[in-house]
């Protein structure tokens, strides 16, 4: 934690480098602006002809590949020995029946994995939770719900504190039945599951959503709104609630870190209100 100012000056650093290169690539601009004065809604809707032509396809996959492997080099340090701990959990729930509710198959189900995850970080001392964002059908995209975890990392020298996202299924999120063979290998760069900040999460999805829509345009297949940028990233970077627990507790408590409400009663979960965390 002592140059947890630092690494976050750098990682801010390496993002922006990441964007510029993202932008570049794109055949379109991702901010807002260029996004809600789209006239024909093609850029969004992920039509077969919103890419356009003057795109070097062979330039366009050999740029994707070497800025997503930058971007997962890159994230790989922060949260290093949070990830360790991830799959230790993750191995050890896949060796037991971890799984005992309704949806119970025989490798489990996500839920009761998340759970134990969950569990596991607490008991070593994490500040960890199960979130749920869930937001409305707009013109552009439909409404949604998805569940995944954050841990947050107080620095013990200063009142600063960093969020890290844990995507348990986080490449087959990306999977499409019928895809190019350039998105399949690109997508097989991701590891299976994602930990690491919000900020490199958002950096991959600018690279893979982009390939996936122009995988859809060499397959001559409508792109759904499900697969947009702007839908995924409403699932980890969303307003959400964060489930918490504290089994020494009985009554409303604060999480430190967030300061989110939390009304708790033994081991139980509750939620606390709807937030939008940073």
């Amino acid at each position: 934690m002592a140059n947890f100012l630092e690494e976050i000056a750098l990682e801010d650093q390496r993002l922006e480098g990441h964007g510029e290169k993202i932008r570049a690539t794109s055949a379109e601009p991702c901010n807002q602006s260029n996004r809600s004065n789209s006239s024909d809604g093609d850029a969004d809707e992920g039509n077969i002809g919103s890419l356009p032509d003057s795109v070097d396809p062979a330039e366009f996959w050999q740029s994707s590949y070497k800025i997503l492997k930058e971007i997962l080099a890159d994230s790989r340090p922060s949260g290093s020995k949070l990830r360790k701990e991830v799959d230790r959990a993750v191995m050890m729930a896949r060796k037991t029946a971890m799984c005992h509710c309704q949806k119970a198959t025989g490798s489990g189900c996500a839920s009761c994995l998340r759970q134990v995850v969950v569990d596991h970080l607490h008991t070593i001392g994490y500040d960890a939770a199960t979130c749920t964002s869930k937001w409305r059908s707009t013109r552009e995209i439909p409404g949604g719900k998805h569940e995944y975890i954050d841990v947050i990392v107080q620095a013990t020298d200063c009142n600063k504190h960093a969020r890290f996202v844990i995507e348990l299924e986080f490449r087959s999120e990306f999977e499409m039945a019928k895809a190019c063979d350039e998105y399949r290998n690109l997508i097989n760069q991701l590891p299976e599951s994602y930990v690491g900040k919000p900020e490199y999460l958002n950096a991959i999805l600018g690279i893979v959503c982009e390939a996936g829509k122009k995988s859809m345009k060499e397959m001559k297949i409508h792109m759904g709104p499900w697969r947009k940028r702007r839908f995924m990233e409403m699932k980890w970077s969303g307003p959400h609630r964060r489930w918490s627990f504290d089994q020494s507790h009985i009554g409303p408590v604060r999480s430190k870190d967030v300061g989110v409400p939390v009304i708790v009663f033994g081991p139980r979960f509750f939620e606390a209100p709807a937030m939008e965390v940073a």
